[in-house]
């Protein structure tokens, strides 16, 4: 399979609606973004494996004030696999309420699901070392 340049937009897309929807907390529309079954893995922070919408849902809401107001992704790089799927590769760049920030790295799994794009499987590893942790 060859990605369209529509697909591209559309895969693009679709990791820059993340931030958008979250920030505004519309939780009820995650089903936009990431198929029933998504695996959610947080264990760089600490918080395990999510596994499905709802949890994804449940875990945004039990943190509460201490989410992002901001989530902003950037340097998004696709690969096709053979097999359909899109593998994607972007950074985000998280601010707090009280204005302090964090890197993560964003790792997807994106997949068609019927006539859409939707995140299968996600990573988010925190980046917290210069130039990946390489020493000088």
């Amino acid at each position: 399979m060859t990605l369209t340049v529509e697909d591209r937009i559309a895969v693009t897309d679709l990791i820059h609606g993340y931030g958008h929807l979250v920030d505004a907390g519309e939780l009820d529309r995650l089903e936009e973004l990431f198929t029933p079954d998504v695996t959610y893995d947080l264990a760089d922070f600490g918080q395990g494996t999510l596994t499905g919408v709802a949890a994804i849902r449940s875990a945004a809401l039990a943190l509460g004030d201490a989410n992002p107001v901001g989530h902003h992704v950037t340097n998004v790089v696709l690969a096709e696999q053979a097999d359909g799927q899109v593998r994607a590769r972007s950074k985000g760049i998280g601010v707090m309420a009280d204005g302090t920030t964090g890197s993560v790295v964003y790792d997807d799994v994106i997949v068609r699901d019927g006539t859409s794009w939707r995140i299968r499987h996600r990573k988010i590893a925190a980046r917290r070392a210069p130039l990946g942790g390489v020493p000088r």
